[in-house]
């Protein structure tokens, strides 16, 4: 049972007291009771209101979900649909024209492009990984991906082939990013002596080589004739390091399963521990006890005295959970428990205050300020609450006005539909906005759920609403003034192991005007940073249109004339099914909340909770219109049960689904299904906390 104290009222658990007690406020010198009395008062506002706009969203869903039953079997009238959204409040009328005010912002966000990593906060390991993954090293990325157009590295050892094939493409990428006047860099010798083209890009050297800088990120080249690569290379060149992942969103959100005080309280201490820069994780590997720490800065010269540095590690955001939930760790005076969003914003951002106030080893942000990533918001309404809630918790914390940064996810169809308005309401400290496929495509379903059924998920990634969804944020994002101020975001690659189809296709998002977009791995940054070097995205944005309207985002991508076969049917809903089981079981079972899952051909893709929601969604939305029956659905979740429980056979901490079909795991995945018309707005975060909190009462 946890153990709660009280303080002005409001019941919170001790151990989260005495983190923000004992290791926050009494180091930034706060008065303790002033603060708890504060914050009484905050949540006395904040959390009716919050209800309020959870209340108003079920409004707008019901009176949508009338409008489409009364139109049941008569064409889809778009003119009339959209008047009607316009009449109810859901589509709002356009800003006046403005620019964002956002200040004080970090390069890497502002004026850098480079790739961004999203990663589970419960992880310590994985979030000092990727905090860490500012530099990675070219040759490893090329030797141990499929990124290598070259045979495969034999087992037993350095492959010598495997590795001249590295070497040979990594001097083809200092001819592209760094091009010598004359020759190439194949043909250097062991005196190094060479000119740049554009002598502009020497930055200085670091005590193993030069540093360059190319569209803004740096390489550095390294010179080390004793290293084993370096020895039997006749330049001496041992490593290529490039400057790779800009930034990192530390997730207390769709990648992780946190449900109760416990849950919390690791979060929050992992992102102490980023921010005071202390945080370390030992862990076995090769036989041998291994600690992670977060990397120094790396120093380098400019001249033969001048002393300069450059971070080691990546721009931290931290991604708070939307306004949807709320936890058991903090109760309020009327005993219920507190809104997760708000209390995310007070603890992230008090945490961070440490960072903002010089009590950091390293620093994260040089420019005084905190950066958080508000995800699944509703339209401008719930983006002012997020601007007024920040606002609040500046007075709580005593920090100037616009200290806390928000990033606006724009993954609900929506904020999509009114998306300047929504970056109106938090115009002076918006950095960042980005797009979705999963959730957004998850919206889309339940917006639209009583419509008729949708197409299959593969079909719709052609369809109009996307293709709009994609180019409308870039274009909005760039009229109001975020290129040179803030990131306008691309979403997943979630295929690690195909990093050579990654560098084939993912190039397309900087064409498209992204200055970041989101990666699975330190590696697929290091792979990632390469486009960055081919395409100058600021240029990009230069060029691209105005602003489109509205009528192709708010087609709905309904399966109209559409036939399907009952193996084209079996096979959509087997593809759901074995993706829902073979998240939600090490969800529920095992608290993972993002994991390289199997799916359906056995490719590992990296899921957190989108994944679950457009699957759910997707199948009760067919149930719902006679596809599928509640037998099939029923058949193929046996069926994808065995197979899921096939792909985990090698997981000794694996609880199988097949013979525990009551188990939470399974009867979680049922109700996401059989219950997933009437989730609010088709998220799957009501049920599944409800599962993990009974599981994790044994």
């Amino acid at each position: 049972m946890t153990d709660m104290i009280i303080r002005a009222g409001i019941a919170i658990d001790s151990r989260l007291a005495t983190l923000l007690e004992a290791e926050v406020l009494t180091p930034l010198g706060r008065d303790v009771d002033a603060f708890w009395h504060s914050l009484a008062a905050l949540l006395a506002d904040f959390a009716p209101r919050n209800r309020d706009l959870l209340a108003k969203r079920e409004v707008l869903q019901a009176q949508i979900d009338a409008w489409h039953t009364e139109r049941t079997g008569k064409p889809h009238d778009p003119a009339a649909y959209k008047a009607f959204l316009t009449e109810i409040g859901y589509l709002v009328p356009e800003p006046d024209d403005f620019q964002i005010g956002t200040r004080n912002v970090d390069p890497e966000i502002a004026t850098m492009a480079g790739p961004q990593l999203v990663v589970p906060i419960l992880n310590a390991r994985f979030l000092l990984n990727a905090a860490n993954a500012r530099w990675g090293s070219l040759y490893d990325a090329f030797y141990g991906t499929d990124a290598l157009d070259a045979p495969p590295a034999r087992p037993g050892g350095y492959d010598d082939a495997r590795g001249a094939a590295v070497i040979a493409r990594g001097r083809e990428f200092l001819d592209q990013a760094v091009p010598l006047a004359e020759g190439s860099w194949a043909d250097l010798d062991h005196e190094l002596l060479y000119t740049l083209k554009d002598e502009s890009q020497i930055v200085g050297h670091t005590d193993r080589g030069p540093l360059f800088r190319n569209n803004g990120l740096h390489i550095e080249v390294v010179i080390d004739r004793e290293h084993p690569i370096g020895k039997t290379d006749k330049a001496g060149i041992a490593d290529i390091i490039v400057e790779s992942a800009l930034t990192t969103i530390a997730d207390c959100e769709d990648s992780v399963a946190a449900v109760d005080a416990e849950d919390k309280l690791l979060a929050y201490t992992n992102w102490l521990g980023i921010i005071r820069g202390d945080l370390s994780e030992s862990f076995e590997k090769g036989g041998q006890t291994l600690t992670r720490t977060l990397a120094a800065d790396k120093i380098y010269k400019v001249g033969p005295s001048s002393i300069h540095s450059l971070t080691g590690r990546s721009l931290m955001f931290v991604r708070n959970v939307g306004h949807l939930m709320t936890n058991p760790a903090i109760r309020l005076a009327d005993g219920s428990d507190i809104p997760e969003g708000i209390m995310d914003a007070v603890f992230t951002s008090a945490i961070s205050t440490l960072d903002v106030e010089g009590h950091g080893r390293f620093g994260n942000s040089r420019c005084g300020s905190i950066y958080i990533v508000k995800p699944k918001m509703h339209g401008p309404e719930e983006c002012r609450f997020t601007n007024d809630l920040f606002d609040a918790v500046e007075d709580l914390l005593k920090l100037p006005r616009h200290t806390i940064k928000v990033g606006v996810m724009d993954e609900e169809r929506r904020t999509s539909a009114n998306l300047a308005a929504c970056i109106h309401a938090v115009k002076d400290r918006i950095v960042f906005i980005n797009t979705g496929f999963l959730d957004r495509t998850g919206d889309e379903i339940h917006t639209s759920m009583r419509a008729g059924p949708m197409l299959r998920k593969g079909a719709m990634k052609g369809s109009d609403w996307l293709k709009s969804y994609e180019a409308r944020n870039v274009a909005i994002g760039l009229a109001h003034g975020l290129s040179g101020k803030a990131q306008i975001g691309k979403g997943m690659w979630a295929a690690p192991d195909l990093m050579g189809q990654m560098m084939v296709e993912k190039i397309g998002h900087l064409r498209a005007g992204a200055n970041t977009a989101w990666v699975p791995s330190p590696t697929a940054a290091t792979l990632h940073a390469l486009h960055y070097h081919a395409e100058d995205v600021f240029a990009i944005q230069q060029t691209l249109p105005e602003p489109m309207g509205l009528d192709a985002l708010l087609s709905i991508p309904l399966a109209d004339g559409v036939n399907w076969s009952e193996a084209e049917i079996a096979e959509e809903l087997d593809n759901n099914c074995q993706g829902l089981l073979g998240y939600v079981v090490r969800w529920i079972n095992q608290g993972v909340g993002c994991s390289k899952v199997p799916d359906i051909n056995d490719v590992g893709l990296m899921e957190d909770r989108a994944t679950l929601r457009i699957s759910s969604q997707h199948i009760a939305n067919w149930l719902l219109h006679g596809v599928v029956s509640e037998a099939q659905v029923l058949d193929s979740l046996a069926r994808m049960a065995a197979k899921v429980d096939a792909q985990n056979a090698g997981d000794p901490l694996y609880e199988p689904l097949t013979g525990n079909e009551d188990g939470a795991a399974f009867s979680a995945a049922k109700a996401l299904v059989f219950e997933g018309v009437d989730q609010p707005s088709g998220y799957t975060e009501p049920l599944l906390h409800a599962w993990r909190l009974q599981k994790k009462a044994g």
